[in-house]
């Protein structure tokens, strides 16, 4: 029909009407790009070995801190809702300058993984493999001359993601962004006979301002300075694609971006450049911030979660880190 103030094109009605694709729900389900699933999630879990009891982290509502002791019923919902994977954090029972605990034998993640894997033998298991949340400076590594020193770290580094494959691990992420480290903990764990072992690498870690909830979560600040000289310059994507690169080619099984939602773009760049699986972490700050709008009565927190890890998996990730996991997993049985 010819509108009254404007000429239509005499050729307008011959030409594809894309309206016609999402004019009812159930064609647009049926012509949906992009599907999540539970199977596309991991859910973070923070271990302390010091409580009896769950304890909530104020700034991320929602989201506790474990006893070894009270897993069970968290590992439980996990299965439950066909989420596949967990990523564990620690914090142990004390700290030193180099970290000790993040590699002891009894350390509260070597502790976690066992029983993790007693409960749920077939849930695979990831772990975080840094030092921050064990050093008593809160640096991802070892400090010689009030610097990081990155080799010797390497060595503490593949130390740790060695106990945590011998205690059941079924993928070691090592974090602290240190030069080297994938090869290095490729080298310790097939030495070892542990070469089932998956390394993801957080490879493209950027110095972040939305961490701020998982320090006051894991206890892991640092004491002075900050960690930019090891971790990224959020400006920059070409070393982004040369740290993924690096990693690749250091022998890491599954690359990641971290943070996810600032960094759409990397995810997508490096998806084009890797064939890798492709791990995004939607880190702390990005769950607090929605859940603030959500206390505030300014967002709808199922619609807006579901629009962000859809996002974050439009852009090329296979594996979508996030703290909305069991949520996430939940709406969408609801809505099958």
């Amino acid at each position: 029909m010819k509108s009254e103030l404007y000429e239509v094109p005499e050729n307008f009605l011959l030409r594809q009407r894309l309206r016609r694709l999402r004019n009812r729900e159930s064609l647009r389900l049926l012509f949906s790009e992009t599907r999540l699933s539970s199977s596309d999630l991991m859910y973070p879990i923070f271990v302390d070995q010091r409580l009896s009891e769950v304890e909530e982290i104020s700034s991320m509502p929602g989201i506790f801190r474990h006893p070894l002791s009270r897993l069970k019923d968290e590992i439980g919902e996990v299965v439950d809702l066909k989420i596949p994977a967990v990523l564990l954090f620690g914090l142990p029972k004390r700290k030193d300058p180099l970290g000790s605990e993040a590699y002891a034998t009894d350390g509260v993640v070597q502790e976690a993984v066992r029983e993790v894997k007693k409960i749920a033998p077939h849930l695979t298991v990831a772990t975080d493999v840094c030092l921050c949340q064990y050093t008593d400076h809160g640096h991802c590594g070892v400090i010689r001359g009030g610097k990081v020193e990155n080799d010797e770290t390497v060595g503490l580094l593949s130390r740790i993601a060695v106990s945590h494959a011998e205690a059941g691990a079924d993928m070691v992420g090592p974090s602290a962004m240190m030069d080297g480290q994938v090869g290095a903990i490729r080298r310790a764990l097939d030495e070892r006979g542990l070469d089932e072992t998956l390394i993801m690498s957080y490879s493209a870690k950027f110095a972040s301002g939305f961490y701020g909830p998982f320090r006051e979560a894991a206890e892991s600040a640092p004491q002075w300075g900050d960690r930019r000289s090891y971790q990224m310059d959020p400006s920059n994507r070409r070393e982004a694609m040369r740290e993924i690169e690096m990693d690749v080619g250091e022998g890491a099984d599954v690359v990641m971006v971290k943070p996810a939602l600032s960094y759409l773009d990397l995810i997508r760049e490096a998806r084009a450049r890797v064939s890798l699986p492709l791990a995004a972490y939607n880190v702390s700050g990005e769950y607090s911030m929605i859940k603030a709008a959500v206390q505030r009565g300014w967002l709808e927190e199922k619609r807006i979660v579901l629009e962000v890890l859809i996002a974050i998996k439009r852009a090329g990730a296979n594996i979508i880190i996030t703290y909305f996991a069991k949520d996430t997993a939940e709406w969408l049985r609801e809505d099958n």
